[in-house]
């Protein structure tokens, strides 16, 4: 299978807000109001551990079908602690991010304890958000300066 490509580009509205969009969907992004934001969406961090659930759900049903049992449902619960230190120029120790996160993953399912551990390591090992979280990930950030015109 060929390499697939997924892209983003967005604007911000204010300096917590930003509106980004993918193929047909907008997704907006701001902080609470705790954190400077207007609280109109969730932040970033909690859009990360959304898109891990997301994975761990797409992944958990694929591999339950081709393990041949039936998940009925599977409830995500997901947490984790940050230092926001860094984030606003404090001196601190922490890192940036997440210093750890917790993931509980519910199946209710017709299966015996044996599958479902095979199953949650299928799962560990072929989700691309668990990948790019718990392995480096080449990241290559560029500025574009805006060109300005003369007066």
């Amino acid at each position: 299978m060929s390499d697939l490509n997924f892209s983003l580009s967005g604007q911000n509205e204010n300096p917590t807000k930003f509106v980004a969009k993918t193929r047909q969907f907008t997704l907006t992004i701001d902080e609470p109001e705790g954190l400077g934001g207007t609280n109109e969406a969730p932040n970033p961090v909690e859009f990360l551990l959304a898109a891990y659930a997301g994975c761990l759900n797409v992944m958990g049903h694929i591999i339950a079908k081709e393990l041949d049992f039936k998940l009925n449902s599977l409830k995500i619960e997901l947490d984790g602690d940050l230092n926001p230190s860094k984030v606003f120029g404090q001196p601190t120790a922490d890192r940036a991010g997440y210093k750890e996160i917790r993931v509980n993953i519910i199946p209710d399912a017709d299966a015996d304890q044996e599958t479902l551990d095979k199953w949650l390591e299928a799962i560990e090992n072929r989700c691309p958000v668990n990948d790019n979280l718990i392995n480096p990930t080449p990241v290559k950030i560029a500025l574009k300066p805006i060109k300005v015109l003369a007066a």
